[in-house]
């Protein structure tokens, strides 16, 4: 599928990556849902955190929040409750250790950690007629290496990635080598290392001599923490076999890419134009503003909830009008 024109235009004063990439951060969503909770045991013991929207529908929106992020996090929020205004029951989740509790295993979550979002699908799809997938950032990487990897569920059918870093590498050289997102890479790198101290001191022997010392960089973290925690031989080799870029060639089920071309967290392989139009179920977008999940409205509202809705609104076939509720 060729890249896509985009209806998004940004307002004369966020004509600038940084301003809506700061801007989206800080603006609060407005709408807060309140999610039902739910704890999922993962089949190596450890667990993940739900929560949920229930309106009795047949279908089904699974969101993914991005690094460091949460089910808390406003784009989230802003989106659940577009979903749920829009006829859908929402799910969303934080990843292990995310959220402000401390997974129970000495392993994480990582931007490639697919087989957990897999095992989310398998427990909620029973009784919907159709699913559909939401990933913010990291979560659009771990939402499009799962669709690409291996057969989604059959109750899969679409996806939106926001934001999305497919190609890894080049997203962590770009925080880590140019000055104008060492702002994000300081406040990235606070918050994993804060993380990393408080495994060390509940599993001593998660860290490898020298510990967390001397790391300024988020390919230093990901070489001496991520890589040999996960079982990747080094961050290299950690960005080739997590990234999703090797794997849109093999989606299957409609999935919308929606990158800003002034988004600083992305570099050109993350705009995948030649997958796109190799393969029909990829839709690429390229707005020319938006940052890093920003896509702000003159009244700072989330132009992607909108976007993101009316695609899957063509893409999936199940009506909001028949609903468990109502059957």
């Amino acid at each position: 599928m060729p890249v896509h024109p985009s209806a998004y235009q940004a307002p004369f004063f966020l004509r600038r990556g940084h301003a809506q990439t700061i801007l989206g951060a800080l603006t609060p969503a407005w709408a807060r849902p309140v999610f039902s909770p739910e704890t999922l045991t993962l089949p190596d013991g450890d667990r993940l955190h739900l929560g949920w929207l229930r309106g009795g529908q047949l279908r089904l929106v699974i969101l993914s929040h991005g690094l460091e992020g949460s089910m808390r996090a406003a784009y989230v929020r802003g989106m659940a409750a577009a979903c749920a205004r829009a006829g859908w029951d929402v799910l969303a989740w934080d990843y292990r250790g995310c959220g402000g509790r401390a997974n129970l295993l000495p392993r994480s979550y990582h931007s490639g950690e697919s087989g957990d979002l897999r095992h989310l699908i398998t427990h909620a799809a029973p009784g919907y007629d159709s699913v559909a997938l939401v990933g913010f950032s990291l979560g659009g990487n771990i939402t499009l290496k799962y669709l690409g990897e291996s057969p989604p569920h059959p109750a899969v059918r679409a996806a939106a990635a926001v934001s999305t870093p497919v190609d890894l590498a080049s997203s962590a050289r770009a925080l880590d080598e140019h000055p104008a997102c060492r702002l994000y890479q300081r406040r990235f790198l606070r918050s994993l290392l804060a993380k990393a101290e408080e495994k060390a001191r509940r599993f001593p022997r998660v860290l490898p001599p020298g510990g967390l010392a001397g790391i300024r960089t988020i390919r230093d973290f990901d070489e001496r923490f991520t890589a040999p925690l996960h079982g990747f031989r080094d961050a290299a080799d950690y960005y080739a076999r997590a990234s999703s870029l090797p794997h849109l060639n093999s989606i299957t089920v409609p999935a919308l890419l929606l990158n800003a071309a002034d988004d600083p967290l992305l570099e050109p392989p993350s705009y995948p134009g030649g997958a796109a139009a190799e393969n029909a179920a990829l839709h690429l977008e390229i707005p020319a503003h938006g940052g890093h999940v920003g896509f702000l409205t003159h009244g700072l509202r989330r132009w992607h909830e909108r976007r993101v809705l009316d695609f899957l609104a063509n893409s999936s076939p199940s009506k909001p009008t028949h609903s468990r509720l109502h059957a």
